[in-house]
């Protein structure tokens, strides 16, 4: 029984949780980045990130993660043999979170989260990208992927594949599917 004033309070508190939640951990990586650009921190589900690095077993080469959030990825990655790994954020709260996990499975200086935009980052020397990023952002990434990646290069895509692209493999169901795209084929299929 909280009554008008004990429900109005609730609400009030409910809403200023909510706005601080929204000031200090999602709105910093936002602050650059165009509107129609801005992606916001979802953490990838365990089935999601098993699901991404199968697609790159066995392969080899500097492994990033695009916005990476808590690095959860880049840890995996690093974990099953992709050196170096390493993820690009902007939120600073998420790339706090991300050295945290990364410091307490002992990978503290054998991983590394930048605060960077990955719009402005130099990709030619990446061999295996992932990106779990939404459907907006996927077009000029894909354009931005095609001048840089080389050839060998590999495209993991989480929860939306990139729209104009055939993959070359998939894996999962729903909300847990990825795809990989090998730049080779997605060049070839481009002319």
């Amino acid at each position: 029984a909280l009554g008008g004033r004990g429900l109005l309070a609730v609400a009030v508190a409910s809403g200023a949780a909510a706005w601080a939640t929204w000031a200090v951990l999602l709105m910093p990586g936002f602050r650059r980045v165009p509107l129609r650009l801005q992606v916001p921190y979802q953490p990838s589900s365990p089935r999601q990130v098993a699901n991404a690095l199968a697609l790159l077993r066995g392969r080899s080469g500097k492994t990033v993660d695009l916005g990476s959030g808590d690095g959860r990825l880049v840890l995996e990655a690093h974990k099953q043999g992709l050196r170096p790994a390493l993820g690009y954020e902007l939120n600073p709260w998420l790339l706090c979170l991300a050295n945290y996990r990364a410091w307490k499975a002992g990978y503290h200086g054998k991983v590394s989260f930048l605060k960077k935009d990955l719009w402005k980052v130099n990709l030619s020397d990446c061999h295996n990208v992932i990106v779990f990023l939404a459907p907006s952002v996927k077009p000029p990434l894909a354009t931005k992927l095609l001048a840089e990646l080389p050839d060998d290069a590999r495209v993991v895509a989480g929860r939306f594949p990139f729209p104009s692209w055939t993959p070359s493999s998939t894996l999962g169901q729903g909300l847990e599917q990825v795809w990989a795209y090998d730049m080779k084929e997605v060049r070839r299929e481009a002319q």
